[in-house]
């Protein structure tokens, strides 16, 4: 009869391979850790920049290599901006008042319609999926379908009006674009 032998367990802290920087204060380390680090797993689209998401959650994203020891790869801020963004003549978008103008007259936009506009504003010709409007613009943790933003799109060029609805533009089987008034 032979037993087996289980082998000798190697004892090797982990290479931490992603750090969290926020303004959360750190964990207490649990009995037989190293200390507080925690690590979450995040599944993003292909299309979808991470340092763009943690950025829109309050969280200040620090890359560093894999390699313990070298120094860590300084993110960029990004520039605020908190004035009118102009595209074009019609549509005026200003971020600071959360305001949007269409030939001078006042859109009344829910919070989501505004982020949605704002962001198809901001990214001009740039075709968009449904799935990263959704987790751009909702979030990552929302829970929905394509569906959802389609509704939303429909209700901002109605709000539009006839004259610039066509602005947002559908591109088959893909998602949305916004097209600017030529100048």
């Amino acid at each position: 009869m032979t037993t087996a032998i289980p082998a000798p367990a190697l004892r090797r802290p982990p290479a931490p391979r992603l750090q969290l920087v926020g303004d959360r204060p750190p964990a207490v380390p649990v009995d037989g850790t190293d200390g507080g680090r925690v690590a979450y797993l995040v599944f993003l689209p292909a299309d979808v920049d991470p340092v763009a998401v943690m950025t829109v959650h309050g969280i200040r994203p620090e890359i560093r290599p894999l390699e313990p020891g070298t120094p860590a790869a300084p993110v960029p801020e990004p520039a605020p901006q908190s004035g009118p963004v102009r595209h074009g003549d019609a549509i005026r978008v200003d971020r600071a008042r959360r305001l949007v103008e269409v030939d001078g007259r006042e859109l009344e936009l829910t919070y989501l319609e505004f982020d949605l506009l704002d962001h198809l504003v901001t990214h001009p010709y740039t075709v968009h999926t449904r799935d990263a409007l959704i987790s751009g613009i909702w979030g990552y943790g929302h829970f929905g379908d394509g569906r959802t933003v389609d509704v939303h799109v429909a209700r901002l060029r109605r709000k539009l009006g006839p004259a610039h609805r066509a602005r947002i533009s559908t591109v088959r089987r893909v998602g949305y674009k916004y097209v600017p008034d030529r100048q």
